[in-house]
């Protein structure tokens, strides 16, 4: 998981509202994080959190890593790191959470999709995961707040991606754009400041509104809270999407 860092949390609520929006937005200022804005995008990622912590009405300060919500034929489907989710114990998920409240429900895990090459030996070049929620009379997590499509095998870098995401010593989300590089031909990499614990887990979404990485990977995230990481998202992720999209 990605290492614990003194978040600049004085820098970032003091970004401007401009650089803000821009940063919310997607294109704009690149490699800048700041407060993501309640927007109908940021409310499809979420925060993650035991559901002990739920069930005893401690959310705030609980949550430990981020998912979102992706298209599927049961709309019930959320992504995020493998690592997230692996012996983790019954977990629930919070679209939108921010300061301590769940607008949008608190949705609890029923099934977790790990990929081979993580159940076997925490292979880095599988750190990614699905996790199918519960429903809620006969409405599902993506029927309330929408869902992004999870792309595999996509160009790394062909686009600017926004990443969104949850570090554990704040109660709202954080935002960057930038543009992911190559770190190696299985993980990509991207330069964005404050990406730290918590963060792992948020998806990376291009411009088009697809899902083409998901922070963690390498290092599990990344030693530092400025560079970060995600597998190339390929035939493995593909096969472990329709496993769990196909799942009843």
């Amino acid at each position: 998981m990605k290492r614990n860092a003194l978040l600049g949390a004085v820098v970032l609520l003091a970004v401007t509202s401009a650089s803000e929006a821009a940063a919310d937005g997607g294109p704009g200022p690149l490699g800048v994080t700041a407060v993501a804005a309640a927007t109908a995008q940021s409310a499809r990622v979420g925060a993650l959190f035991t559901a002990a912590d739920a069930d005893a009405g401690k959310l705030a300060g609980e949550h430990f890593c981020t998912a979102s919500v992706v298209h599927s034929p049961h709309h019930d489907l959320v992504v995020t790191a493998a690592h997230c989710l692996s012996g983790a114990g019954e977990l629930v998920f919070a679209p939108g959470y921010r300061d301590g409240k769940a607008p949008y429900g608190i949705w609890r895990v029923e099934r977790v999709f790990l990929p081979d090459g993580w159940a076997r030996g925490q292979d880095e070049d599988s750190d990614v995961a699905f996790a199918v929620l519960d429903g809620r009379g006969g409405a599902g997590v993506e029927d309330v707040v929408g869902g992004n499509r999870f792309a595999t095998r996509t160009a790394t870098g062909a686009t600017a991606v926004t990443v969104t995401g949850y570090p554990d010593s704040l109660e709202v989300p954080v935002r960057c754009t930038n543009r992911p590089t190559a770190h190696n031909p299985t993980q990509q990499r991207i330069d964005c400041p404050d990406l730290t614990g918590g963060t792992s887990g948020s998806p990376w979404v291009n411009g088009d509104g697809e899902v083409v990485g998901v922070l963690g990977g390498h290092e599990q995230g990344g030693a530092t809270a400025d560079i970060s990481y995600s597998v190339v998202l390929g035939s493995e992720a593909a096969e472990l999407y329709r496993d769990a999209a196909s799942d009843p």
